[in-house]
Formats: structure tokens, sequence, C-alpha cells
């Protein structure tokens, strides 16, 4: 009997033995395999990102000088009006053009709903009080342009409808905003423009874009090089909005 006992103990010992190895075992991953699950990893993160909370935008027009220029490219976070948050006075918003949906507007929110809006002598009021000035606003035309030629520089007095925002150029002169085309309802808002994360100055001289894309794609290798130094603007990525 004594012997049969020492004969389990010794088998259950050897099995707890192998048991340990077992669980120290490392396994060792190829270093391909690392590589190909890290990527798809941050493959993953960047598309949930760029469906849930960020998108990236370029800026094509001069409408929002001094404050954003053409060639900048900004991320703009898609969370900021969710949950009960309204934009509020002096947010920069991208939103859905109302008069065609499927292009992007970036303007700066100057009235909200309820609020009555008017421009006199390129001069924003609302509420019938002078609007704050955004810092790097600006008006290029020295002209007056009376209101029944164009909105441009005496637009209202009018109510922003419920449920929209009154939006506006900081290049007030040289944008096509709210003046022009109405308000932007709430529901076309993308969400709220946080940084500049690249900025390239345009160049009329650019190599095009086209079929076969070989041909241009060797072009704007070329020109990029070339040019990388002289039109990538440093001085501006990172800014705040």
């Amino acid at each position: 009997m004594d012997q049969d006992f020492l004969i389990k103990e010794i088998k259950q010992a050897e099995v707890n033995k192998q048991a340990k190895k077992v669980l120290n075992r490392k396994v060792h991953k190829p270093v391909w395999r690392e590589y190909v699950e890290t990527g798809l990893i941050a493959l993953v993160a960047a598309i949930l990102l760029r469906v849930f909370v960020v998108s990236a935008y370029r800026v094509n027009s001069a409408s929002m000088e001094d404050t954003l220029y053409a060639g900048d490219y900004i991320f703009v976070n898609k969370l900021a009006y969710d949950y009960g948050t309204p934009p509020k006075l002096g947010d920069i918003i991208v939103f859905k053009y109302p008069n065609n949906p499927t292009k992007d507007f970036i303007k700066r929110v100057v009235a909200l709903p309820g609020q009555t809006v008017q421009v006199a002598d390129k001069i924003l009021y609302v509420e019938e009080q002078v609007a704050e000035i955004p810092v790097h606003s600006k008006n290029i035309d020295k002209r007056i342009i009376p209101g029944d030629l164009s909105y441009r520089d005496n637009f209202g007095p009018y109510v922003v409808p419920q449920g929209e925002y009154f939006v506006m150029g900081d290049n007030r002169d040289d944008s096509r905003d709210s003046r022009f085309w109405g308000c932007v309802p709430e529901d076309h808002i993308r969400g709220k423009a946080v940084f500049v994360y690249w900025s390239w100055e345009p160049d009329s001289d650019a190599p095009g874009w086209g079929f076969p894309y070989v041909v241009d794609a060797v072009h704007w290798i070329g020109y990029a090089l070339y040019n990388f130094p002289s039109h990538i603007r440093l001085d501006r990525i990172g800014i705040s909005i």
C-alpha cells in the first residue's frame, strides 16, 4: 500500500511539473507576424477614429483668412456637438453646404438660433450689439455696397430660425456665407475645427492628375521633392483653431 501511495505521489508531482512547464512556456511569434498584428490594430484604430471621432479636411478657399488659409489641413472633432452640446458663438464649424449637401464648407458661427443678426456698413450686430471681432478677421475692400445691390456689407435685420446657425467667413469681403444663402441647419453640422495638422501653399503651376496616372505620379514626386522646402508652411502646423 505504501509503495502504491508513493508511486501516485511521484506521478502527481511529474504531472504538476509538466503543467508548470506548459504554463511558463513563452510562445515566440515570428517577427513578421508581430508587425502584421500591430499594423492591423493601428489600421482598425485609425478607421474607428475616422468614422466616429475625427475627420481631416482641406481648406480650399480664402474665405476664412487670416484664421485659415487655402492649403491648410485641419482635424475636425465630430463628437464636439453630440450629447446635447450645441455650437457656441465663435466656433469654427465644418458643415454640409445647404444648397448642395455633397460639398463641405467651413465658417464661423456668428449668431445662434433665435438671435437677431444685422450687418450695417460692414459692421456685424447681434441682438443690436456690435459683435465681437475675431482676432484674424478682415475686410479687404474699402467700398461700402448698398443693401439693394448686395448683402455683403448691408444685411438684415434677420432672426435666425430655431435649430439653425448664422455663419460667416473671417474674410468678410470675400466669403459666400449665410448673408447670401441662409443659415446652416443643425443636422448639417459635421463637427468643430480643432487644429491645423499640415499646411501647404497652393501652387497654380502644380502638375495635374488624370488617367493613366503613372506619368502624373512621376511629375508629382518630382514636384514635391523640388518644392517641399518652399511650399510647406511650418509656422502653421499645430495651430489651435
